[in-house]
């Protein structure tokens, strides 16, 4: 079996390879076509800008052998900016197009929304969303947070309830289909922080940097 991890010139690729390690798959990290083709399981992870991002796969010609991959029915990995590639269209400094695998947006915490407070101290909606008051939250949202479950996903195979990950972004993503959504996060509003849809798993946390909990969910992945 050979676990293929895309090189599309976005940073945190070896933590990656060197998690997989660990949980015992070797993992091969690669920016070719011909390898990301043929692999067993490919993981799209990446840390930086959605523009750079889409613009790194094209130019590489590596879009074409991800959606070939999840045609196919081969398992598919994506942490947290490969999450946000999966969807339709970004608003990251503009409007860029995604990969349209999963229709929906991604979208950037609002910080007015997060932090609004009212005169009872309750809590207030605001676009749909509650949001907690007296909370100063900041954007990025970094550090440790949990993860609550929407759905039975193979991922989360022996994992307790609300486990810890660790995340670090400003931009969340948005499905159109709630039944892709795997588990939530609160954020003074909760977003998605998983999402999972038959051979397709991202999440926005990043695994590698999870501890035991985030190496499980890579275990989980090289086991299915």
């Amino acid at each position: 079996m050979m676990i293929a991890i895309i090189d599309y010139g976005m940073g945190n690729l070896r933590s990656v390879g060197k998690a997989f390690e660990k949980v015992g798959f070797d993992a091969v990290v690669t920016d070719k076509a011909e390898i990301i083709e043929n692999a067993d399981k490919i993981v799209l992870p990446g840390v930086g800008a959605f523009k750079d991002a889409i613009d790194g796969l094209q130019e590489r010609n590596l879009i074409g052998p991800i959606r070939s991959h999840i045609k196919q029915n081969k398992l598919f990995l994506g942490i947290c900016l490969g999450l946000h590639l999966l969807f339709s269209r970004s608003y990251e400094d503009g409007v860029h197009e995604g990969l349209d695998i999963i229709s929906g947006e991604v979208v950037r915490f609002n910080a007015d929304r997060l932090n609004v407070n009212n005169e009872n101290g309750q809590k207030e909606v605001f676009g749909g969303l509650p949001v907690v008051n007296n909370q100063r939250l900041k954007i990025p949202h970094m550090g440790w947070n949990t993860i609550q479950a929407r759905k039975e996903v193979p991922l989360l195979k022996g994992l307790p309830a609300d486990p810890y990950m660790y995340f670090v972004h400003s931009y969340f993503v948005v499905p159109d289909r709630k039944d892709v959504v795997a588990t939530e996060t609160d954020y003074g509003a909760a977003f998605v922080s998983m999402i999972s849809i038959d051979n397709i798993f991202a999440t926005q946390f990043h695994p590698e940097k999870s501890q035991q909990y985030g190496l499980a969910i890579l275990r989980n992945f090289g086991e299915l």
